[in-house]
C-alpha cells in the first residue's frame, strides 16, 4: 500500500535518520526511536504535543465521531491530555483500554472521571477501573487514537511489541477511522511488516499529515 497524500512542510525525512544504517529488526527500531523520543526535553515534547492536538481536533473524522477511543499517554509519548479534555468538553463518549496481559487483549470501558475511574494498570499506565466504568462494545467506537513507537509515511505502524492494538483492530466488524499521533522523529522511511500487522489510516505529527491509500 502506498501513501495517497502527505501534507507536510518538509520535502524529505529529517537528516538524523540517515546518520546510521536503517535497522532491519523491529526490536532495534523500537530501541533507537524510543531513545530519541526519550531524549527530547519534556518542555519541547509538551509544545509539540499541543501542535499535534490542534491538528487532531481539526480532523473531520474526529469532529463527526460521537464515541472516541483513546489512551492515557505514558513516558515520552505524545501527551494526550489536551485531546482527552476536548473530547469530554464536546460531550463525546470517551473509551479507554485496559490491558489483559495474559490474553494480550484490550478490554474497553467508557470513562468520564479521570481522578476517580482510573488506576495504575499494566506497566504503570493509567487504566479504567472495571468496577466503576461501563464496559464499551467495539461497535460503539467511531474514531480511534492509536499509540505506537514508529510509523511510515504509508501509515505502517510499529507498536510496543505486545500486539494488543493489532488484535483489537482485526476484531472490528466495521473498522472505524484509525489515527496515530506522533512526533516527526517517529516517522521512519521503512518498517519491517509482518502478517497481521495493522496499518492506521492517518499519522498526524506536529508538521505533517500522512494518509493511507485505504483511508
Amino acid at each position: 500500500m502506498r501513501a495517497r497524500r502527505a501534507v507536510s512542510s518538509r520535502s524529505s525525512f529529517p537528516i538524523h535518520y540517515f546518520r546510521f544504517p536503517i535497522p532491519s529488526s523491529k526490536s532495534e527500531i523500537r530501541k533507537r526511536v524510543l531513545a530519541r523520543r526519550d531524549a527530547r526535553p519534556e518542555v519541547e515534547r509538551r509544545a509539540l504535543s499541543e501542535r499535534i492536538t490542534s491538528r487532531l481536533l481539526a480532523l473531520d473524522a474526529y469532529r463527526a465521531a460521537r464515541c472516541v477511543m483513546a489512551y492515557m499517554s505514558f513516558g515520552s509519548e505524545f501527551e494526550t491530555t489536551g485531546f482527552l479534555f476536548d473530547l469530554l468538553a464536546q460531550r463525546k463518549t470517551l473509551v479507554l483500554p485496559r490491558a489483559e496481559r495474559g490474553s494480550r487483549a484490550l478490554e474497553l470501558y467508557a470513562v468520564r472521571d479521570f481522578e476517580r475511574e482510573l488506576d495504575a494498570g499494566v506497566w504503570g499506565i493509567r487504566e479504567p477501573r472495571p468496577e466503576l466504568c461501563r464496559a464499551a462494545a467495539p461497535e460503539e467506537i467511531e474514531f480511534v487514537l492509536v499509540p505506537g513507537v514508529a510509523f511510515t509515511r504509508r501509515c505502517e505502524r510499529l507498536g510496543y511489541g505486545g500486539g494488543f492494538y493489532d488484535r483489537l483492530i482485526r476484531g472490528f466488524a466495521k473498522r472505524p477511522p484509525l489515527v496515530a499521533a506522533a512526533f516527526s522523529l517517529q516517522v521512519v522511511p521503512d518498517l519491517p511488516v509482518s502478517e497481521g500487522d495493522q496499518k492506521v489510516d492517518r499519522v498526524v505529527t506536529e508538521d505533517a499529515l500522512y494518509e493511507s491509500r485505504e483511508s
